[in-house]
C-alpha cells in the first residue's frame, strides 16, 4: 500500500485540472474531462474519465462556486468531456494501492459531496441533469443518479453499470445502492440484477427500469439535452444576477497547530488529541444586505469554511488524531445576531449560507473522531454555537460560577440545521422525552443561562466542579484515547445517527459500516482478492463460506 498523501482542499477553477465550468445565463455546463494523468499521487492513470480524491475535490469546490458565485444559475448539465464516455467511476488502480483508511474516507467524501448536490436540487433552486454520452460505471452512475434527470446516449455502446460486486468484491460505493432503493425506487429484483451484470444495462430496458429518465440518438444529442436543460431551468424561480466571489481559505501552520480567523487546532500528538477552538467576533453583519455586501468576510460563512477544511484535513491527514476537544467562544450577541440572519431568509446569500452551515455541522457528524464539547470558563454556546456541543459525543461543563459559561438558545436549534435523520440535534438529544426541549426553551431566544441550568435541562454529561473538573477531565480523555480506534469509529457512527431512517443515514450509518467491513476481508483485498487480482491476469479466488 502506498503512504496517503497530505491533501490540500483548496483550489479555484484556474486551477482545475479535470473539470470545467461553463455558464450561459440560467444553464451551467460542468464537464468531467479528467486529466489522466494528473491523480493526487503517482502510480495510476485516470483513465476513461476514473476518479480519484483530487477530481471530488475540485467538483466539490465547483459545486459551492455554482451555488455562490452564480446564483444566476438554475440548471447544471453535467456531462463528460472525452468522446463517448462520462465516467468509469472511481480509479480501481488507486483503489488498490491506498490506505485502507484512505479507502474508507475516500468514500465518505465522495458521498458528501453528491449529497452536497442533491442539496443544492432541494434548497438553492438549481437542477441538474446528467447528460451521459457514454458509458457511467460504478461512482460516474452515482454521480448521475445524484441528479435531478437522466439521459443516457442511445448508441448501442453506451450504458449504466454497477460493476464493483461482479469485477472488485465490494460494494457500489455505498451510496449508490441506497439511491437506486430509495431515491431511484428500482424493484428489488431489478436491483440485483442491476448490481451483478458487470456490462450494466442500456437503451429502452435502462429506461423501463428507470435507471434513467430517457435516451437520445447522436444525431439528436445536442439538441435533446438542451430541451431538457432548458425545462428544468425554467421550472425554478429566478435568484440573483451577481454572486458572490468565494477567497481561498488559508492559516498558519506548524507541527503543533492549525490556525485560521476564526478557527484553531492545538495538537497534543503525545496524548493522540486536539483541541479545535472556533470563536464569533466582536459584532458583525446588522442585516441582510450588509452581510451580502461583506461577501466571503462574512464571519458566519468565512468560520464555517475554515471549519470545514479544518475537519476535512483532520480526516486525511490527520489519521492519529482520535479525540477532538472542543469550543466555541465569542460574544453571545455575536452568535445570536448571526443565527437571525440565517433563520431571516432576508436574501439568497444568507440563505447560501445557511445551507452552507448546515453541511459543515453534518461533516462535523460524520467525523470518525470521538468528539468532546469542554464547556469551560468563557465559552459560549449559544444557537450555532449550541449545535456544535450538541454534535458532540459528549458534553462537559464547568459547575463554576466564579469562571462563567454561557448557555443560550436561537432559531438555530429548532431545526434551522437539521441532521442527517431530518430533525434537529436537541431533538435527536431528547428522542424519549415526555416534553421537548424545545418547548420548554420556547420563547427564550434572548437570554442566556449559565451551567447549572444547562445542567438541568439535560446538556450537560457531566458537569464537575471546580475542585473536580481538571482531574475529571484528564481521566476523561486517558480514558477514551486509550480505547481502540476501530471499535470508537463503529459505535459513534451507530450512536449519531439516532431518530428516523432517510437515505443519508443508511448511507453513513449503516452501508458505509457494511463497505469498511468489506474493504477490508481477503475476498476484496487479499493476495488473490477481487481488487487485488482487477487489472492483471490472475483470477479471484473467494473464500465460500457466508457471513
Amino acid at each position: 500500500m502506498n503512504e496517503s498523501p497530505r491533501v490540500d482542499y483548496q483550489t479555484e477553477p484556474s486551477r482545475y485540472r479535470h473539470v470545467k465550468l461553463g455558464f450561459d445565463g440560467p444553464i451551467a455546463t460542468l464537464s468531467l474531462d479528467i486529466d489522466e494523468d494528473a491523480g493526487i499521487r503517482p502510480g495510476y492513470k485516470l483513465k476513461l474519465n476514473s476518479y480519484d480524491l483530487g477530481v471530488d475535490i475540485e467538483l466539490h469546490d465547483a459545486l459551492q462556486r455554482i451555488r455562490f458565485e452564480h446564483p444566476e444559475v438554475r440548471c447544471v448539465v453535467v456531462t463528460g468531456g472525452l468522446d463517448r464516455v462520462f465516467c468509469a467511476g472511481a480509479n480501481i488502480v488507486m483503489l488498490r494501492t491506498s490506505t485502507h483508511g484512505f479507502k474508507v474516507n475516500f468514500c465518505k467524501y465522495t458521498n458528501e459531496t453528491r449529497l452536497y448536490l442533491e442539496d443544492a436540487s432541494a434548497n438553492s433552486g438549481v437542477k441538474f441533469l446528467a447528460a451521459l454520452n457514454g458509458t457511467a460505471s460504478g461512482g460516474g452512475y452515482e454521480l448521475a443518479i445524484s441528479c435531478d434527470k437522466i439521459l443516457l446516449a442511445d448508441d448501442r455502446n453506451s450504458a449504466v453499470s454497477y460493476p464493483e460486486v461482479p469485477l472488485l468484491g465490494v460494494l457500489p460505493g455505498t451510496g449508490g445502492l441506497t439511491r437506486i432503493t430509495d431515491k431511484r425506487k428500482l424493484r428489488r429484483d431489478h436491483c440485483d440484477a442491476f448490481s451483478t451484470v458487470a456490462e450494466g444495462i442500456k437503451g429502452k430496458r435502462a429506461v423501463e427500469w428507470n435507471l434513467v429518465d430517457g435516451i437520445a440518438s447522436l444525431s439528436k444529442w445536442n439538441d435533446t439535452v438542451k430541451e431538457w436543460a432548458r425545462k428544468l431551468a425554467d421550472s425554478q424561480p429566478v435568484r440573483a444576477t451577481k454572486g458572490v466571489e468565494l477567497d481561498e481559505i488559508r492559516c498558519e501552520a506548524n507541527a503543533d497547530a492549525r490556525v485560521y480567523k476564526y478557527v484553531a487546532l492545538k495538537f497534543d500528538r503525545a496524548q493522540r488529541c486536539v483541541e479545535l477552538t472556533i470563536t464569533a467576533p466582536e459584532g458583525g453583519a446588522k442585516d441582510a444586505a450588509e452581510a451580502l455586501a461583506q461577501g466571503n468576510a462574512w464571519w458566519v460563512l468565512r468560520a464555517f469554511r475554515e471549519l470545514d477544511d479544518a475537519l476535512c484535513h483532520l480526516r486525511f491527514n490527520e489519521p492519529e488524531i482520535t479525540l477532538l476537544l472542543v469550543r466555541a467562544k465569542g460574544p453571545a450577541a455575536t452568535w445570536r445576531a448571526g443565527d437571525w440572519l440565517l433563520s431571516s431568509g432576508g436574501n439568497w446569500f444568507t440563505t447560501e449560507t445557511r445551507h452552507l452551515v448546515k453541511r459543515v455541522l453534518k461533516r462535523l457528524d460524520n467525523t470518525a473522531k470521538s468528539l468532546y464539547a469542554v464547556c469551560d470558563e468563557n465559552t459560549t454556546w449559544v444557537g450555532t454555537g449550541l449545535e456544535i456541543a450538541l454534535a458532540c459525543d459528549r458534553t462537559y461543563v464547568l459547575d463554576d460560577e466564579e469562571r462563567p459559561v454561557t448557555f443560550g438558545v436561537t432559531p438555530a436549534n429548532k431545526g434551522l440545521f437539521p441532521m442527517a435523520n431530518g430533525i434537529s440535534r436537541l431533538e435527536t438529544r431528547f428522542l424519549g422525552s415526555e416534553q421537548s426541549i424545545v418547548d420548554i426553551l420556547e420563547g427564550r431566544e434572548d437570554e442566556t443561562f449559565g451551567a447549572q441550568e444547562a445542567n438541568e435541562l439535560g446538556l450537560a454529561t457531566y458537569s464537575p466542579d471546580a475542585i473536580d473538573w481538571d482531574d475529571e477531565l484528564r481521566l476523561a480523555i486517558e480514558e477514551r484515547t486509550a480505547f481502540s480506534p476501530d471499535a470508537m469509529t463503529g459505535m459513534e457512527a451507530n450512536l449519531r445517527f439516532a431518530g428516523p431512517e432517510t437515505m443519508e443515514t443508511k448511507i453513513f450509518g449503516r452501508l458505509s459500516a457494511w463497505q469498511n467491513w468489506i474493504f477490508q476481508r481477503p475476498n476484496a483485498v487479499g493476495e488473490r482478492g477481487a481488487l487485488t487480482c482487477y487489472g492483471t491476469p490472475n483470477r479471484p479466488e473467494f473464500d465460500v463460506l457466508r457471513t
